[in-house]
């Protein structure tokens, strides 16, 4: 017997939401990236999109363990001598806490084509809203 292969034809995208609140942020952004990849469906094919949507609310009320709130911090450099920027999560929280979630499944998935076009089936809000209503995506516990 050989080694099964998806089909664009057998993939069947669903829609889920995650709650965020009160959640640790790597519980949260692991299940986010194992569901955008795929990995829970029988179909799942390593070089295929074969995962669902993502949608993840109250963004703003993950929590962090032990003291990495106040000693986390994420780095981004230009390139250019000097050009090393950090901003501490604490920060990051008050200005825009959708970026945390999104760099944090964003370094899970993987990093090539593939991963980028499975980064844009990822949805992330603050707040408990969101305009997806439509897709009637189901809430997804872990």
């Amino acid at each position: 017997m050989g080694t099964y292969m998806a089909k664009p034809a057998d993939i069947q995208r669903d829609w889920y939401i995650i709650d965020a609140a009160g959640k640790p942020l790597g519980r949260v952004s692991t299940e986010a990236a194992r569901l955008l990849r795929g990995k829970h469906k029988p179909i799942f094919t390593p070089n295929m999109d074969t995962g669902d949507f993502i949608i993840i609310i109250n963004a703003d009320k993950v929590v962090l363990t032990g003291n990495k709130l106040e000693q986390k911090k994420y780095y981004h450099y230009s390139g250019y001598p000097g050009g090393l920027r950090e901003v501490a999560y604490k920060d990051l929280m008050a200005t825009r806490p959708t970026l945390v979630l999104e760099k944090a499944v964003r370094g899970m998935l993987p990093h090539n084509r593939l991963g980028r076009s499975l980064f844009t089936k990822l949805k992330v809000y603050a707040g408990s809203e969101h305009p997806h209503a439509a897709q009637k995506p189901a809430v997804w516990e872990f």
